[in-house]
C-alpha cells in the first residue's frame, strides 16, 4: 500500500462507517430496528486496528497528514471514546426518538475530523478538520428538534464557534505573512532562525491561534458556550463532545505550540516575549473560574461543564511546563479524563427517562437505595474527577503538577492543587446525596441495556487500571509525544 494512503487509512475507515450508517438509515423502514450503531463500532475497531498496524512506521500522507505515534495515540483514544459513546447511545436514541442514521453518521464524521486534526501537519488542514468536527457537533447539540434548550445551546455554540474559527483563520493568515508557509515544520524552522526578534505581527499570529484553540478546549475567557451547550444537548452527546472535542483540540494544540511555535515559547517573565505568559494566565483563570462557578450549580450537566472547564486549565499546566513529564502527562490526562467523564455522563444518561432527564443534583438523592450499582459507579467516576486515589484522575493530576514544579512554576502548581481540592466539594456533594439523603420512594427506575452496562464496566475498569498501573500508558504517551519533534 502507498505510504500516502496508508497514513489516512484510520480516517477513511471511520468515514466509510459514517457513510454506511447513512445508507442503512435510507433503507430502514419506519419503525424497523437496525443495528446502525454496530456499523459504527465495526468502523472504529477497524480504525483502531489500522492505527496499531501503523505504529512506529511514521507514515506521511500527501504532505499534510502524518501518522506518527503521536497522532496514532490520539486515534486510539478517540476510538475508545467513540465505542463507549455508541454503546451508551442506544438507550438514549430510542428514548429521545433521535434519527438513528443521522445521529451515528454525525458522530462518526466528527470522529474522522478529530483524527484528521490530531494528524494534520499544516495549519490549513487543521482548520479544515476543525470545521468538519465542529459542524457535526453543532448539529448533534441541537439534534432534539423539539427541545428549546437544545436549540439555544446549539445556536450559541455555532455563533461563538464561528467567531473562534475567524480568529483561528486570521492567525493562520498572519503566520503565513511572517513565515511564508502554513506547514508546521517550515514555520518552526523560520521562527527558530529569528526567535530572538519575533516581532509584533508574529506574536499577534500566536495570540490569534491561541484564541482558536482556547475556544475548543473551553478555556477562560472563551468558555461561555460550554454550560449552555452541555445542558441543551442530549446527555450522551454531551459526554462525547466533552471528551472527543477536547482530546482533538489538545492534540492540535500540542502539535502546533510544542513543535512549530516552540521557538517562541519564552519564559514566565513580564519582560520576556513568548506565549508562556499568556498561557499561564489563561490556565490560572480557567482553573479558578471552572472550580468556583461549578460549586454553585444545581444542574449536574452544568456542574460537569464547569468541571470540564477546570480540567482544561489543569491540562494547560502541562503545556506551560512543556518538559518531558508535562508532555506525557497531557496525553495521559486526556485518556484518563475521557474514560472518567464518559462514565459520569453515561450514568446520568442511563438514569434518565423521557419525562425526567435526571440531570438535577437533587435527582440523585437516595440513589443508593434504588440503584446501588449505578450509585457505586457514579461514585468511582466522581472521585476520579476530583483526583482522589486510587483512580486515574489522581495520577493524571499528580503528573501535571509534578511537571510544573520541575520547571519552577510553583505558583501555577499551588493554584492548581488548591482549585482541585475545592472541586472535590461539588463532587462529594453528589456522593452525599446518593448515600446519605432520602429520595422519592416512587422515583422511576429505567431498565439499563446490556450495552450501557458494558460501557460503564469498561470505563470503570479503565479508571482503576490507570490509577493503579499507570506506568505502561505513561511510557506509551512519552514515546508518542516525542515523535512530533
Amino acid at each position: 500500500m502507498s505510504t500516502d494512503f496508508a497514513a489516512i487509512v484510520p480516517i477513511v475507515t471511520v468515514t466509510l462507517a459514517a457513510c454506511a450508517a447513512m445508507v442503512a438509515e435510507a433503507f430502514r423502514r419506519p419503525g424497523e430496528q437496525m443495528p446502525i450503531g454496530g456499523l459504527g463500532i465495526i468502523g472504529l475497531l477497524g480504525a483502531g486496528a489500522a492505527s496499531i498496524f501503523l505504529w512506529n512506521r511514521d507514515a506521511s500522507g500527501f504532505g499534510v497528514i502524518r501518522a506518527d505515534n503521536f497522532s496514532l495515540f490520539f486515534n486510539l483514544v478517540l476510538v475508545t471514546i467513540g465505542i463507549l459513546t455508541i454503546l451508551l447511545s442506544g438507550q438514549s436514541v430510542d428514548r429521545e426518538r433521535l434519527p438513528q442514521g443521522e445521529y451515528y453518521a454525525l458522530t462518526l464524521f466528527s470522529i474522522a475530523g478529530m483524527m484528521m486534526m490530531a494528524s494534520a501537519t499544516d495549519l490549513l488542514v487543521i482548520f479544515l478538520a476543525l470545521e468538519i468536527l465542529s459542524l457535526s457537533v453543532y448539529v448533534l447539540t441541537g439534534i432534539r428538534r423539539t427541545s428549546a434548550a437544545g436549540a439555544e445551546g446549539a445556536f450559541k455554540y455555532f455563533l461563538l464557534g464561528s467567531f473562534s474559527s475567524a480568529f483561528f483563520l486570521y492567525g493562520i493568515a498572519f503566520t503565513y505573512a511572517t513565515t511564508g508557509s502554513t506547514r508546521l515544520e517550515t514555520i518552526g524552522m523560520e521562527l527558530a532562525a529569528r526567535a530572538m526578534q519575533p516581532g509584533v505581527l508574529t506574536m499577534l499570529a500566536v495570540g490569534l491561534l491561541l484564541v482558536g484553540f482556547a475556544f475548543k478546549v473551553s478555556a477562560v475567557p472563551f468558555h461561555m458556550w460550554t454550560p449552555d451547550a452541555y445542558e441543551g444537548a442530549p446527555t450522551v452527546v454531551t459526554a462525547f463532545m466533552s471528551t472527543g472535542v477536547k482530546a482533538a483540540a489538545f492534540a492540535a494544540f500540542v502539535r502546533v505550540f510544542l513543535s512549530a511555535l516552540e521557538p517562541l515559547r519564552g519564559q514566565l517573565d513580564p519582560l520576556t516575549t513568548g506565549w508562556v505568559p499568556m498561557l499561564w494566565v489563561v490556565s490560572v483563570a480557567t482553573m479558578i473560574l471552572g472550580t468556583v462557578v461549578g460549586v454553585a450549580q444545581t444542574n449536574i450537566k452544568r456542574m460537569l461543564a464547569y468541571s470540564s472547564i477546570a480540567h482544561a486549565g489543569y491540562l494547560l499546566v502541562g503545556l506551560v511546563a512543556a518538559n518531558t513529564a508535562g508532555k506525557a502527562a497531557v496525553l495521559f490526562y486526556l485518556a484518563a479524563y475521557a474514560v472518567t467523564n464518559i462514565g459520569a455522563f453515561g450514568v446520568v444518561s442511563l438514569l434518565g427517562t423521557r419525562d425526567n432527564p435526571h440531570d438535577q443534583i437533587r435527582d440523585f438523592a437516595g440513589l443508593w437505595n434504588r440503584r446501588p450499582g449505578m450509585a457505586g459507579l457514579m461514585t468511582v467516576f466522581l472521585l476520579s474527577l476530583g483526583g482522589l486515589p486510587p483512580t486515574a484522575g489522581f495520577i493524571a493530576k499528580w503528573y501535571v503538577f509534578y511537571a510544573a514544579v520541575q520547571e519552577g512554576y510553583y505558583w501555577l502548581a499551588i493554584i492548581g492543587m488548591l482549585s482541585s481540592v475545592i472541586s472535590v466539594f461539588y463532587y462529594l456533594r453528589i456522593v452525599v446525596m446518593m448515600f446519605m439523603t432520602e429520595g422519592p420512594e416512587a422515583a422511576p427506575v429505567p431498565v439499563v441495556t446490556r450495552a450501557g452496562w458494558a460501557a460503564l464496566t469498561l470505563a470503570t475498569i479503565a479508571v482503576f487500571y490507570l490509577g493503579v498501573l499507570p506506568t505502561r500508558l505513561l511510557d506509551l504517551a512519552l514515546a508518542s509525544v516525542s515523535t512530533i519533534f
